[in-house]
């Protein structure tokens, strides 16, 4: 069974965190809704509160297949910890996804030199060294990156691809009645 950990910090956006959560557990991976703030409570960009099943602290010493990194704010590009830990997971090969905001933390941590990444418009100059890409989601190696919101099924998807193969993602999808709206 694969397991990832996903970070929320305040003002996520809610549609990338737990869409990603449920189309992952959907499929079988195990998720753990992990907290930033050092409190379980997190707000989302809209207010919603959320409660994490866990303190980074908690589980920064894990070994996760992935790491995912929800957007809607920049501010998570600055938790030092998650700064390390990302590096940590690149470095080892470890996948690492990121949507909207989010990418910016990976350019920080300066691990997309060379990659080919997406965010939210207008937000391509935290993409320190990457190459932009066309697509809403992009993998490039160890990376995925997607553009925002209305992306997340997609995004998600490719993850649930990446960690439990195509038709484990192709069976979530038609249960999401995604082959109805989008041709993958």
């Amino acid at each position: 069974m694969k397991t990832a950990a996903i970070f929320l910090i305040d003002g996520f956006e809610e549609t990338e965190a737990l869409t990603t959560v449920d189309i992952l557990r959907r499929g079988g991976v195990v998720v753990t809704i992990t907290s930033l703030t050092g409190r379980q409570e997190v707000t989302s960009k809209n207010k919603i509160q959320v409660r994490a099943e866990a303190l980074f602290d908690d589980v920064k010493g894990h070994n996760f297949d992935m790491l995912i990194l929800p957007g809607g704010t920049l501010a998570i590009k600055d938790h030092d910890g998650l700064q390390e830990l990302v590096k940590k997971y690149h470095s080892e090969g470890k996948l690492i996804a990121a949507i909207c905001a989010a990418p910016a933390a990976l350019g920080r941590a300066g691990i997309l030199a060379g990659k080919t990444a997406v965010c939210y418009p207008g937000l391509e100059s935290h993409l320190t060294g990457a190459r932009i890409g066309h697509n809403i989601v992009e993998t490039d190696g160890n990376i995925t990156t997607a553009k925002g919101p209305a992306v997340t099924p997609f995004f998600a998807l490719k993850l649930l691809e990446i960690l439990e193969g195509k038709a484990m993602a192709d069976e979530v999808a038609e249960g999401f009645l995604i082959p109805l709206v989008y041709n993958r």
